[in-house]
């Protein structure tokens, strides 16, 4: 196996459900944590806060970074909503292609996402219950997750698709469907796949072929259990501080990371651990805690990388 490990801005607090106006930690703050924890790289975040294209670029060359991927949410059940985005992932990639100028060993995977539905971001784990999509839906959330991938290869990248919690590709079933359908490999993400009723171990067993990009998170499964037991959407889950330090949870690490390197895994494991943190916090605090954590989860790592 051989992998470069990534951290993220979700571990800080930083990522499409941080509210408006919050007190973050910055991107270079960020980026000294990540570099003094001996991480070798970075996801991209929300569009724009690590800057955009060139700035990127410099930014994590100053830093002696790469960019290990970068999310990319799209409605892909809806053609018109769709057409409307593609001009969003066309600006994402610009900043995928500057980051790679310099010619990282690893290149950085645009990691495409379904945008779900209210309904189901309300009912994490549910959503083949709550809010079901008919087959024609799914004939359109096929179609254009192959326009989406083949747009990031016209820009000499490789996509990858990253099921999620709160959208139409969550549950262990949908992403059997999903990619008995499309020419698009699997980020697998513990977190995500325990709050859909998955379990780890039994994904890389079942897509282990397919998964070309690792999102680990451990999980406080008691935590997440009590949350969707009173009817939690994912902003409580983000917030309930269900998403732990590696060894603080129910993730099996030892075991995930040795059945991908049964199957020999070449590619980005990026850490996440996704917080929103609380508004009476100062973010001194916070990120102190967040830097203390990062460490944790990277000499957990250390047996394989």
């Amino acid at each position: 196996m051989d992998i470069t490990v990534a951290g993220a801005p979700v571990s800080f607090g930083v990522f499409e459900l941080t509210p408006e106006g919050a007190a973050t930690v910055s991107a270079d703050e960020m980026i000294d944590v990540l570099v003094d924890a001996d991480y070798a790289g970075i996801d991209l975040g929300p569009i724009g806060f690590l800057g955009e294209e060139e700035q990127v670029r410099r930014r994590l060359d100053r830093a002696g970074l790469h960019l290990a991927g970068g999310w990319v949410q799209l409605p892909l059940s809806d053609d018109e909503a769709f057409a409307a985005a593609v001009p969003a992932l066309r600006r994402a990639l610009r900043t995928f292609s500057a980051a790679a100028e310099t010619g990282p060993a690893r290149l950085p995977l645009p990691t495409l996402a379904d945008d779900g539905s209210a309904r189901r971001q309300s009912a994490p784990g549910r959503g083949a219950e709550v809010d079901p999509l008919p087959d024609a839906a799914w004939d359109r959330l096929i179609a254009n997750t192959e326009r989406a991938a083949a747009i990031v290869r016209e820009a000499g990248l490789e996509p990858t698709f990253h099921h999620h919690a709160g959208t139409f590709v969550e549950s262990p079933e949908e992403i059997d469907r999903f990619l008995s359908l499309v020419d698009v490999d699997l980020t697998l993400d513990t977190g995500h796949l325990f709050i859909a009723g998955g379990d780890p171990l039994d994904a890389v067993a079942r897509w282990g072929d397919r998964i070309n990009h690792l999102h680990l998170k451990d999980v406080d499964l008691a935590v997440l259990h009590r949350v969707l037991s009173a009817g939690g959407g994912m902003r409580e889950v983000w917030s309930s501080g269900c998403f732990v330090a590696f060894g603080r949870g129910d993730v099996d690490l030892a075991g995930v990371m040795t059945a991908m390197a049964e199957r020999d895994f070449d590619g980005w494991v990026v850490v996440e651990q996704d917080v929103l943190n609380r508004p009476d916090i100062s973010i001194d605090d916070f990120r102190m805690a967040r830097a203390q954590d990062q460490r944790i989860n990277r000499e957990a790592l250390r047996p394989w990388a």
